[in-house]
């Protein structure tokens, strides 16, 4: 595959109905299809998934509203991107051939991304309750240097990591619905 090529971003529903946790309308599905509907997703196909985010409905008026986007706001997230990045890259240097977080192997991961205290026993209950692979602990990782990266933070701290562990949205339903 190209690396430069588009990646397709795949999206699933909670439930078949799909309107599992739904503000507006209420989930017609029993906690069984719920079950058998969510378990169709394999443990490896999430291992592989860095962000996995519940997207709410937005409101329809809030849809049709002619309201523009706050001025400048753009520019500041790419600002913060590129800085972020220029961070990343001055800590994995040169000699890596790494250029991104996400590239991070077993070794670097160990080296960029230690946890230590409380940090580090967050992260063992989160991946116990959760029941979080391997491949997805390192996953949450990496998404956590990323956050710190953006916070200008030179190590994880348990804010980034909470943030982290709030995008495997999909492990935690999973979670919710084991027997």
């Amino acid at each position: 595959m190209d690396p430069g090529a588009p990646t397709r971003k795949k999206a699933t529903q909670g439930c078949v109905c799909g309107f599992l946790g739904d503000s507006s309308i209420a989930c017609r599905c029993r906690e069984h299809e719920v079950r058998a509907y969510l378990s169709r997703l394999s443990g490896p196909m999430l291992d592989r998934i860095d962000l996995q985010v519940d997207v709410g409905r937005v409101a329809t008026d809030e849809l049709l509203a002619d309201q523009p986007l706050p001025a400048g706001e753009s520019e500041r997230v790419r600002t913060r991107v590129i800085a972020a990045r220029a961070r990343a890259l001055a800590r994995l240097g040169d000699a890596s051939g790494v250029f991104a977080n996400a590239q991070l192997d077993i070794r670097l991961l160990r080296r960029h991304c230690a946890l230590r205290g409380s940090t580090r026993t967050l992260l063992r209950a989160a991946a116990e309750r959760l029941a979080l692979t391997a491949r997805s602990i390192h996953r949450v990782l990496k998404v956590a240097r990323t956050i710190a990266d953006l916070d200008c933070a030179a190590e994880i701290e348990e804010r980034h990591l909470s943030e982290a562990l709030q995008y495997r949205s999909l492990e935690r339903a999973l979670a919710q619905f084991k027997d």
